[in-house]
């Protein structure tokens, strides 16, 4: 044959090489871009939350859902970018480990969800106690002073609050009702969560508690959470295209809403001793440093030292029901007329408060719930794409 159609011949095979390289750098770029706009994104989400810390509404119903919404929306990108991976990748063993630590530590998450839940419904029975107060100081006729029935009725109703209260902070929240769970039975998110926890129970790498137990512990399973999150080298990164950093990101974002959610609402053994440092090289570094040392300087205040939860309307309970305890101590009967008007602004805020946790507690738990259920088919997809990985190996 001619050297000619040779060259002829050879052309057009260097041209289809040459395409399917600039294919391959295409789809890694692209793929360092997705990982890229995705840490973009947690910055700029975490940066709004940061936005709202010094309102009002900071650490509120309100934002904790904003805070689960930005977890969700984190949470939903990370699966998209999983979804992307290719079943062959040069670095598979450093993949799977790097899943695989994942998994174990979104598991633990899945037992805060339960146990925030139940949280949950610890504040529902204090709100009861409040409506029943609110009630004892309602009257027909608003210019007519309360009576003394109606004051030793709220009275006792704040007293059972506060009871309660002193009850759960020395008992670490809610024991005898933790043993229920958002999975259901026979689900296949259910199914998943319990093959999961009987896989790595058979491996040695099972919690050892659940929710239900009595020696179960949130701090614990926040140190379990966060602990030793590995940090990817740039090795790691340039092996993996970048997906090493993604992992890590989302096991920090787990983590500080993990923490900032214990926080905030009533947990066995909430310690908040779990700690966090992370590289100033990531961009949302800064945001989430930021937001983690505002709450945990939120729990330092005086004020809130000693409360079951940071929670905005936790802490407007106990002011509520302390300022009317103080006014109505040694009230003498029939009530004067600027005690009474006391009394009745001070009724007021108790049913403010009431409406506020009736507006927002349920739509709070089913976010944890959707945060719960969530989870459960990130891990899901991570199993069968672990499974796919070693197949292929």
């Amino acid at each position: 044959m001619p050297a000619t159609d040779s060259s002829s011949a050879a052309a057009p095979l260097t041209s289809f090489g040459r395409s399917f390289l600039s294919l391959r750098r295409d789809h890694a770029n692209s793929a360092d871009l997705d990982i890229d706009a995705f840490q973009r994104h947690v910055a700029d989400l975490f940066i709004d939350l940061l936005s709202d810390s010094t309102s009002p509404d900071f650490l509120s119903l309100a934002w904790t859902r904003r805070l689960l919404d930005s977890f969700l929306i984190c949470l939903e990108e990370f699966r998209a970018i999983l979804s992307s991976l290719g079943a062959t990748v040069v670095a598979a063993p450093l993949l799977d480990r790097l899943l695989s630590d994942f998994l174990d530590r979104a598991v633990k998450a899945l037992d805060l969800c339960n146990a925030l839940r139940d949280g949950l419904d610890l504040i529902r029975q204090w709100r009861k106690h409040l409506a029943i107060a609110a009630a004892a100081l309602a009257s027909p006729d608003p210019a007519a002073p309360r009576g003394e029935g109606q004051i030793r009725r709220a009275r006792k109703a704040l007293t059972d609050i506060t009871i309660h209260m002193l009850d759960d902070k020395d008992a670490g929240g809610v024991v005898g009702q933790r043993n229920r769970s958002f999975g259901r039975v026979g689900s296949r998110d259910s199914h998943a969560h319990g093959h999961s926890h009987h896989r790595r129970s058979s491996s040695g790498g099972s919690s050892g508690s659940s929710s239900g137990s009595r020696s179960w512990s949130a701090a614990r399973q926040l140190q379990a959470i966060g602990g030793g999150l590995p940090v990817p080298r740039a090795h790691d990164n340039t092996a993996t295209g970048g997906f090493a950093s993604a992992v890590y990101t989302m096991g920090a974002v787990l983590f500080v809403v993990a923490w900032a959610l214990v926080a905030a609402i009533p947990c066995q053994d909430r310690g908040l001793q779990a700690h966090l440092t992370v590289p100033r090289n990531f961009p949302w570094a800064g945001p989430v440093m930021t937001l983690y040392e505002r709450i945990l300087d939120e729990s330092k205040k005086k004020e809130r030292k000693h409360s079951c939860g940071l929670l905005k309307e936790i802490h407007q309970i106990e002011l509520s029901s302390r300022q009317l305890m103080e006014i109505t101590d040694a009230a003498e009967f029939p009530l004067a007329e600027v005690k009474d008007v006391e009394v009745q602004e001070a009724a007021q805020e108790l049913v403010q408060v009431c409406e506020s946790l009736k507006d927002g507690l349920d739509p709070l738990e089913r976010q944890v719930r959707e945060m719960f259920h969530r989870i459960v088919r990130t891990r899901t997809e991570m199993l069968d794409y672990l499974s796919r990985l070693r197949n292929t190996g």
